[in-house]
């Protein structure tokens, strides 16, 4: 009975103790510790996840532009181009070296794989070609490097040439094979493509005409062509893997911005419905005979 009367009192006396305490020393600045070092672990351990999430969606929004660039290129190309393709496959990078020999380092490779004689694009026009792939980076031949040589036309005449680097100057040189051709500051130059798309795929922009140069023989005409491409401020770039698989759905047509086929199978159907139509609209009009 006494060990059981002395436990409320026990009680009693500490709930004393630690009103006294708080009142003579108060727990605020312990409080305040405490809040600050729980908190912030807690503030770190949140903002850990939302960078993770940040991660996993900025990775699934560049690899969303990378297919849309692909998609937009694929429906740029006219009839007349060769390596005839409904879309592209294409992946992301980010240009994270620069080179002394016009290289740039991209932080895709083989693991996804890209390859050498890849196209290598931006939202502004061609970047190069890739010279050589590791398993998680790619080295890129700028389209302006001393050694660079791309197939090339001009966009409105369809002009055949050859676009070389002027690395000293920024700029590009266009050599048409036609000495007699028109050419004029302000025609855009694309390139002309390969025929299995390596290393350049056809009509992704490459440049404006800024000066057409005097005809230094008659087997040529040359002009300075100024690049799309921002060469000293690369980021986000995407390359070309090659085509769409048979097997995948074509997201753009070229000719009618639909998939073939499923263009093919709409207009099927409805001239299915409009014959059915026609039928029934027959029948009704037919009168029965008089008895």
């Amino acid at each position: 009975m006494r060990a059981g009367r002395r436990v409320p009192a026990l009680l009693a006396l500490a709930s004393v103790a630690l009103i006294v305490t708080d009142t003579l020393t108060p727990l605020g600045p312990l409080r305040a510790f405490g809040s600050a070092t729980y908190g912030g672990l807690e503030d770190a351990t949140s903002a850990g996840l939302r960078w993770a999430r940040g991660e996993r969606n900025v990775a699934e929004l560049e690899a969303e532009n990378a297919r849309l660039r692909a998609e937009l290129l694929a429906a740029r190309r006219v009839a007349s181009s060769p390596a005839p393709a409904d879309g592209y496959q294409a992946v992301p990078a980010h240009v994270v070296g620069f080179g002394r020999d016009g290289t740039v380092t991209v932080d895709a490779g083989s693991e996804v794989g890209v390859g050498q004689d890849m196209t290598v694009f931006d939202g502004d026009g061609l970047v190069g070609r890739v010279l050589r792939s590791g398993p998680g980076t790619a080295t890129v031949q700028l389209a302006t490097a001393a050694g660079a040589s791309i197939g090339a036309r001009l966009e409105g005449s369809r002009e055949v040439g050859l676009v070389t680097g002027v690395p000293e100057r920024g700029l590009l040189r266009l050599s048409l094979l036609n000495p007699a051709a028109e050419v004029k500051p302000g025609d855009r130059v694309v390139t002309l493509g390969s025929r299995d798309m390596r290393p350049y795929v056809p009509d992704v922009p490459i440049g404006t005409v800024v000066e057409a140069e005097p005809a230094s023989d008659a087997l040529t005409r040359t002009a300075l062509v100024r690049p799309f491409a921002r060469f000293t401020a690369l980021g986000l770039v995407t390359v070309v893997l090659g085509p769409l698989p048979d097997d995948a759905t074509p997201a753009v047509d070229a000719a009618g911005g639909k998939d073939p086929a499923k263009r093919d199978k709409e207009k099927g159907s409805s001239d299915k419905k409009k014959s059915d139509k026609g039928g029934a609209d027959k029948g009704g009009a037919e009168k029965p005979e008089a008895a």
